[in-house]
């Protein structure tokens, strides 16, 4: 088995905030493998919020690249690598390799029956004015996730709603409200047609969700990183966002699935800003969710070859074999 770690690097087209961060780039890390010929590759990210950075989830794959080319599996790497980019970027290019192993699709191995997306667009935090003029702007996208803050949130979704009043929003809070300004938001939130709140209060301090009827369903992101913390997330939450850089690949987010499907929970697919490899294993995971955001490659100045296509509508493109899976 032969393997490539790179680093590579993304500008966005414009900063994009959300609470307590701006980003300017995308830097990623892509794992290509090859066995007899046959290439599989993966992209990751990482968890910002866990200060994963490129460097640090090269130097976790790095730590096992003996191990790869003796020949592990992916069975193997669960547990030899933490949660995480780097592990997710190693998974999934498993996953590719295999499917072209065996001549076969990620849709045969998994056997389902793919069906085409509609992914969301993202709108970051601004001024209410120029988030509603952004919504404008989506006029092609029917469904909204808005990105917002402890600074007026209402004050910014009314400005969207009354741009777009056709339009499917969900809320991103990114861990920035306290619990007595969910309470206060919600009602509002309610009243604006609001489809979802996702990760209103800090990860680790939302305990006081237990036993919380929320007026708006409410979504963790950062509060469910993989199964190990799926059944304290179900507890506290309606629907569960699966985003593969946290919960570490593709296997794993299938494991989600099964678990959110048996207890009833809603589903999202999530992403951290990446290429469209980045956004191709997500596709599979988006077959089960009511919730799609695999929009970062719209962000980005320039994206990978053969790269997943944005139509009117958000419609996107099933990943091609060149590209992915």
């Amino acid at each position: 088995m032969k393997i490539k770690i790179e680093k590579q690097s993304f500008p966005l087209k414009a900063p994009f905030a959300i609470t307590g961060h701006v980003f300017t780039a995308s830097d990623t890390v892509c794992v290509t493998l090859e066995d007899n010929g046959y290439i599989g590759r993966g992209e990751a990210v990482g968890i910002y919020y866990k200060n994963e950075t490129a460097e640090s989830m090269i130097a976790q794959l790095e730590a096992v690249i003996d191990d790869i080319r003796a020949g592990i599996t992916r069975d193997m790497i669960q547990t030899m690598l933490p949660l995480g980019g780097a592990r997710n970027a190693l998974d999934c290019a498993f996953w590719d390799l295999e499917a072209k192993r065996k001549g076969s699709s990620i849709w045969d191995l998994l056997q389902i029956k793919p069906k085409t997306l509609i992914s969301v667009a993202t709108i970051g935090i601004d001024s209410p004015d120029a988030m509603a003029e952004v919504a404008r702007q989506y006029a092609q996208y029917p469904n909204l996730k808005v990105k917002l803050s402890g600074d007026e949130p209402i004050l910014r979704l009314e400005a969207i709603r009354a741009a777009r009043p056709d339009v499917t929003l969900i809320v991103d809070v990114n861990q920035g409200w306290t619990f007595e300004e969910l309470k206060e938001y919600t009602p509002a939130a309610a009243r604006l047609g609001i489809s979802m709140i996702e990760q209103p209060l800090p990860r680790g301090g939302d305990e006081a969700l237990e036993g919380f009827k929320s007026a708006v369903p409410l979504g963790a992101d950062e509060s469910c990183l993989d199964t190990s913390e799926y059944e304290t997330a179900a507890r506290r939450y309606d629907v569960i966002n699966i985003k593969l850089d946290k919960c570490g690949g593709l296997t794993e987010g299938l494991e989600i699935v099964k678990r959110a499907k048996r207890d009833g929970k809603g589903l999202m697919v999530g992403n951290m800003v990446g290429s469209s490899l980045s956004m191709a294993p997500s596709y599979v995971i988006g077959q089960y969710c009511q919730f799609v955001d695999i929009d970062g490659p719209i962000f980005l100045k320039q994206d990978v070859d053969h790269a997943l296509q944005y139509g009117d509508g958000g419609v996107v493109s099933l990943p091609t074999p060149e590209l992915w899976g």
